[in-house]
């Protein structure tokens, strides 16, 4: 595998990182059309934070290289150091503002784990990028919200009050089953619009729709509470019945849920981080698949296009 290919691991993280807020409407998050539920952020703040990232999902897939001996486990703590650093730029570059810290944390994990494959010329499909990420963050909850309930409530971290009034895990515990909602909700509608022809747009905000329907957010959570949990659940799972971005009436739906939410002040956070991971996925997907067409053409008979 050429290290041109390693290269494409950042990229593709970055790609996410813009993709995601420019896809258009998303009920009450940053995209072109407005700043959703939000009053210190705009499109642009996410460009800037964007541009902070640039280099972050390299070095971490250059991490995932470097340390190819060891055990994937071993791996974590060197991503969380590239992450502390990346966060510092994001906030030097928001002027303190979170655009991204969630996107790091988890885009951080896979581009590692992606690194880390490569290095060993495994292939980068989602099942094994996810299970690694899993393998990772083993006792990731356990250890973070052990012993929290000796805590002060005025020292509590949101994810620590999320997890102890609903028993939310939030990124952590998405990172910790390997994304299962991303695997189960998002990437399986992703991959068949894309592979449909649909715009990246469209597919995009779909995927936003079955996790904001398929998910607990925990910004929602945080925000708000299980009533507007529930809320949001049923208005995406209504949007999808009339067939999300695929139809006009579908297309209305999500339209007139982006003012009800704005209106609300209800911003599905979570799901917007895990849409980013559901691209970053398929891109890596579809960038080894081409290389293989490329490597080894379908009218070889190569076994392993044969088998995609």
């Amino acid at each position: 595998m050429t290290r041109r290919f390693f290269s494409r691991i950042g990229a593709a993280a970055v790609e996410a990182v813009l993709y995601e807020v420019s896809a258009t409407p998303k009920p009450g998050l940053v995209d072109r059309a407005n700043s959703g539920a939000h009053n210190d952020m705009d499109f642009f703040t996410f460009l800037s934070s964007a541009a902070a990232l640039r280099h972050c999902f390299d070095e971490c897939a250059a991490e995932g290289i470097r340390h190819t001996e060891e055990p994937i486990q071993a791996l974590l703590p060197y991503l969380q150091a590239v992450g502390a650093a990346a966060e510092r730029n994001m906030f030097a570059m928001t002027r303190g503002v979170n655009t991204h810290k969630g996107m790091i944390f988890s885009l951080g994990l896979l581009s590692g784990a992606a690194g880390w494959a490569a290095g060993r010329q495994l292939p980068l499909g989602s099942e094994l990028l996810c299970g690694l990420a899993a393998r990772m963050c083993e006792g990731l909850c356990a250890a973070a919200f052990s012993g929290l309930s000796r805590k002060p409530e005025s020292e509590l971290t949101r994810g620590e009050l999320m997890y102890l009034r609903f028993g939310a895990a939030g990124v952590r515990g998405e990172a910790q089953s390997g994304f299962q909602s991303v695997r189960k909700w998002s990437l399986p509608v992703y991959r068949r619009e894309r592979l449909a022809g649909c715009s990246i747009n469209d597919a995009l905000v779909d995927a936003l729709l079955a996790l904001m329907a398929g998910t607990a957010d925990t910004n929602i959570l945080g925000r708000h509470d299980r009533d507007a949990l529930h809320y949001v659940q049923k208005s995406a799972a209504a949007a999808i019945r009339l067939g999300g971005m695929q139809t006009e009436t579908g297309r209305a739906a999500v339209r007139e849920m982006d003012q009800i939410f704005i209106r609300k002040w209800i911003s599905p956070g979570g799901s917007a981080d895990l849409t980013a991971v559901t691209h970053f996925l398929y891109e890596l997907e579809a960038a080894e698949g081409r290389a293989q067409e490329r490597e080894c053409p379908a009218e070889t008979g190569c076994p392993a296009v044969m088998q995609k």
